[in-house]
């Protein structure tokens, strides 16, 4: 559910906005959700941005915000939102957590990623899970979501 830019070290210095588009697919576990929507597979499809707070030659603290619409392939307006605090290696591996809000309520989601970069070009691949939880609001296990999505974003120096 978040990526960006690679880390770049003439950059380490600044506090950076970084966006882009995301696209992927989510896995739901049995749940309130897969009971009222009948599936267990969702597309994924929205923006993430991300700001850089703190930066070294080879690590970037980061604040990002994840956007999602889900579930258009099958008639379905699913939003959720993700506030994520994170670090980014210059390796591309970078590893966050927040709080999601969907309409299955609020929870956490703790993701992991990899940028892989050609040139300019940046791929960054993200593997997140919102566990179940079981909420007076959702009255019920809301199970798990696991998604994997993916981006593209120019680094222009």
């Amino acid at each position: 559910m978040f990526g960006g830019l690679l880390l770049s070290k003439s950059a380490t210095a600044e506090v950076t906005n970084l966006a882009g588009p995301r696209v992927g697919v989510t896995v739901l576990s049995p749940g309130l959700a897969t009971d009222e929507l009948e599936t267990y597979v969702i597309s994924q499809y929205g923006w993430q941005l991300e700001t850089r707070f703190s930066a070294t030659d080879d690590i970037a603290a980061l604040a990002e915000w994840v956007i999602l619409a889900g579930g258009m392939e099958q008639g379905y307006f699913l939003p959720s939102v993700s506030s994520l605090i994170g670090i980014r290696k210059d390796s591309g591996f970078e590893a966050a957590v927040g709080p999601n809000l969907s309409i299955s309520g609020i929870g956490i989601v703790m993701a992991v990623g990899q940028n892989f970069q050609a040139g300019n070009f940046n791929l960054p691949v993200n593997l997140s899970w919102v566990p179940s939880n079981n909420s007076e609001w959702t009255n019920g296990k809301t199970g798990h979501r696991i998604s994997i999505t993916c981006g593209f974003n120019m680094n222009v120096d």
